[in-house]
């Protein structure tokens, strides 16, 4: 069959959590599709089951999953995979389904599955990648810089600090926030900070007192989130080590990247982290700052070029 050129449709399915979203819109955006957002909840018995029950339904899905269905579907997250197996029935195979992350199902499943190395499976239709797919690219930071153009009156040089918080695998004591201001404070220079929601209100607490008369900035949840723009203006980056995403998106950035140690780990972050610093991307931080040079990952590129190769030897799409 000739290939036919045309805009595709696309979904993104995701539970709405936004590490897991942006993962699947880097993806979309790599191959330079418009895709349809949907965040979904199951109901009953598949929440409780998914993704080991099957026999999904357009109404296991709340909102439904109805026609017309996408020429691809990019998914993450537990409650995604019904949706992902759903479609791919419903549309009679039409729907090129893309897995991103260990779905902890056979990948059969699905058309294609995008998993870091960190994680277990493997398979003929599973692409591995260095880390977590994401948003950042060259043009993506290049924007950013524009759109926050007021960190450009921040002192070189600037030093982005992404931290998190609590997870199941870590743990962020006030302790170790402590110390992390300490060594903050005493960096030679200007500190562009912001939290997330897994950061405690105790913590939040440690970091603004020990900085208060200092010109750090540290973003106040108000107004539109600046991420991009820290990323963009920073000459290195400090990342908590909870944080798969943010350790990954940090390492595409080209930019020296720093792993902060927090209390605890998890078999798969610390080959993740592993991972990350014997690509020359990520150093463990002790206090100091380096400056060295190192090829910045690109995996939503790639899993959209395994997307592409794919969607080419059906003879069907071509993006």
């Amino acid at each position: 069959m000739a290939s036919k050129t045309y805009p595709p449709t696309c979904w993104i399915v995701t539970e709405g959590i936004a590490g897991t979203e942006n993962q699947c819109l880097g993806v979309a955006e790599s191959l330079g599709v418009k895709p349809d957002i949907k965040r979904i909840r199951l109901r009953e018995p598949w929440k409780s089951f998914s993704p080991y029950l099957g026999w999904e339904q357009f109404w296991s899905f709340d909102p439904a999953l109805e026609v017309p269905f996408p020429d691809i579907l990019i998914a993450s997250g537990r409650k995604s995979i019904a949706a992902s197996r759903y479609v791919k029935k419903a549309s009679g195979g039409k729907t090129f389904t893309v897995q991103i992350q260990d779905p902890r199902v056979p990948p059969e499943d699905f058309d294609l599955v995008a998993l870091p190395a960190h994680d277990p499976t493997r398979g003929k239709n599973v692409l591995v990648t260095t880390a977590a797919p994401n948003r950042i690219t060259k043009e993506r930071l290049e924007q950013a810089k524009k759109d926050f153009s007021a960190f450009e009156k921040i002192k070189e040089p600037r030093v982005a600090i992404l931290i998190g918080g609590n997870s199941k695998a870590y743990k962020m004591s006030a302790a170790i926030m402590e110390k992390l201001a300490g060594d903050l404070k005493a960096l030679d220079a200007e500190l562009m900070i912001t939290t997330s929601r897994r950061t405690s209100e105790e913590n939040q607490k440690i970091l603004e007192n020990a900085l208060k008369g200092t010109d750090s900035y540290i973003w106040d949840g108000k107004g539109e989130n600046p991420y991009f723009g820290l990323l963009a203006w920073a000459d290195a980056i400090l990342v908590t080590a909870d944080s798969a995403s943010m350790l990954s998106e940090a390492a595409t950035t080209g930019k020296p990247a720093y792993m902060i140690p927090l209390e605890g780990g998890s078999e798969r972050l610390n080959k993740l982290h592993k991972n990350l610093q014997e690509t020359g991307a990520v150093r463990v931080f002790e206090g100091k700052l380096e400056n060295w040079d190192y090829e910045p990952l690109n995996d939503a590129q790639k899993v959209a070029e395994a997307i592409q190769s794919r969607l080419n030897k059906r003879g069907k799409q071509t993006i």
